[in-house]
């Protein structure tokens, strides 16, 4: 375990904070290095390891009930990297591929695990839904609304657990400041802001280059239409172009957005309104780096501030959230709270441990009892709207009008109704 894990709070989380036992048992044998047959092993393959990816598979790995029997990416030399480094954690090697569907065709496969980039991560879910396997998807769950849609029905349809990854989820010490949200700590909230910020330099100008010889590119791209190769996309800065990535709205403030939602305990927005633009480096980006999202529910407003190239955050922190109620504010840091009254006192705290392991323990224990995992997709699906409609709302410049009963958008606007979906290469189009 990369941290130690305090039993007797975890079993007071447990009792009361929306953590399964059964999580807390996985982490316990976890810590105690006890071993688990095989047979009550849930076997994962992890697809895309040249980053997140990585940290899943060793994640994954750690835990007795869990056995990575696959490591799949495009880059052969990502695969090779990652087949070690789990095998120096659980004891064999997994297989390394190159195509994601020899794990779904395994049948001795439970679990795929997804980090490709944001455009593989609904139409490979799908597909692993489909083949009977249980799916631990990296957020942004879609790269846009309709894919998440479908994400969700695929799930339902073929009875699979599928979780998002937004791992505050089953952070104990997230989890208790969120009900003490909810539970009336800081009276009736009015409102809540999150935020992001990091010193990220310039993508350069990219030109058209030769395909490495370590990558298979035609199936890097999978369900999006082909583009040449371009010496400046791979392995991060695609992130940054519309055809594959959803900006630093969909990277990272999809994690905050989530706190946002869940502490609110709001589903969808009446109107979302967006400001900013890309403002810092001559480059090839498309996204935003300057970005300012507003989204009015019924009784309560959200914000999100995301700069990409200023790291001094709100609360002097590069990631927050933050509840405004009548009686009081709470403000969420890393794996914890503190709540000050309306004279801006410190009146009470909290946190406690964090990281993947919990959640991936939260989703072992989801698949083996059949119950929805902390960050359900619908859940998942739900944030990750709020993203794409912040996109699609600075993309066409004008505030969007929304149905709060289905987040949908409202009206016969068709340069945002176009960005609901997206065109897909032959053969790769989702389907349920």
């Amino acid at each position: 375990m990369t941290q130690p894990i305090d039993r007797r709070r975890f079993l007071k989380y447990s009792a009361g904070a929306s953590l399964a036992a059964g999580a807390y048992a996985i982490l316990a044998r976890a810590e105690e290095g006890e071993s688990v047959a095989a047979q009550e092993q849930v076997v994962v393959g992890i697809m895309g390891v040249n980053g997140r990816g990585s940290d899943l598979a060793r994640g994954f790995a750690r835990l007795p009930d869990a056995r990575v029997a696959y490591i799949c990416d495009v880059d052969s030399r990502a695969v090779a990297k990652a087949v070690d480094a789990v095998a120096d954690v659980q004891g064999d090697k997994p297989k390394g591929v190159t195509d994601f569907r020899r794990i779904l065709d395994d049948k001795s496969v439970d679990a795929l695990a997804i980090a490709a980039p944001d455009h593989w991560h609904a139409p490979a879910g799908i597909l692993a839904c489909t083949a009977g396997k249980h799916v631990y998807v990296e957020k942004p769950c879609s790269h846009n609304a309709r894919e998440g849609e479908l994400l969700v029905e695929a799930a339902r349809k073929n009875d699979r657990v599928v979780t998002m990854g937004t791992q505050r989820r089953s952070s104990p010490g997230i989890i208790e400041g969120i009900e003490k949200v909810r539970g009336g700590a800081i009276g009736r909230v009015l409102y809540a802001r999150c935020w992001y910020n990091n010193r990220r330099g310039s993508i350069g100008h990219g030109n058209e280059a030769a395909v490495p010889e370590w990558l298979d590119y035609s199936l890097w791209q999978g369900p999006a239409p082909e583009r040449p190769y371009r010496d400046n996309v791979l392995h991060y800065n695609w992130h940054w172009f519309w055809h594959w990535g959803t900006g630093e709205l969909g990277n990272n403030g999809v994690h905050a957005l989530d706190l946002c939602r869940w502490g609110l305990a709001v589903d969808y927005p009446s109107r979302v309104s967006s400001g900013g633009g890309k403002f810092r480096h001559d480059d090839d980006q498309q996204t935003f780096d300057t970005h300012f999202v507003t989204y009015e529910f019924d009784a309560a407003t959200i914000t999100w501030e995301g700069l990409s190239w200023s790291p001094h955050g709100i609360e002097g922190e590069g990631f927050g959230a933050s509840f405004h109620g009548d009686a009081g504010t709470l403000i969420l840091l890393d794996n914890g709270y503190k709540i000050l009254d309306m004279h801006n006192n410190e009146i009470g705290k909290g946190g406690g441990f964090g990281g993947d392991a919990p959640h991936l323990a939260d989703f072992l224990d989801a698949v083996r009892t059949g119950r929805h995992a902390n960050a359900d997709i619908e859940l998942g699906y739900k944030t990750t709207l709020l993203c794409h409609l912040g996109n699609i709302s600075q993309r066409v410049g004008r505030a969007l009008d929304i149905d709060p009963k289905d987040g949908r958008i409202v009206g016969d606007d068709a340069e945002a109704q176009a960005l609901w979906s997206r065109e897909y290469r032959k053969g790769w189009e989702p389907k349920v």
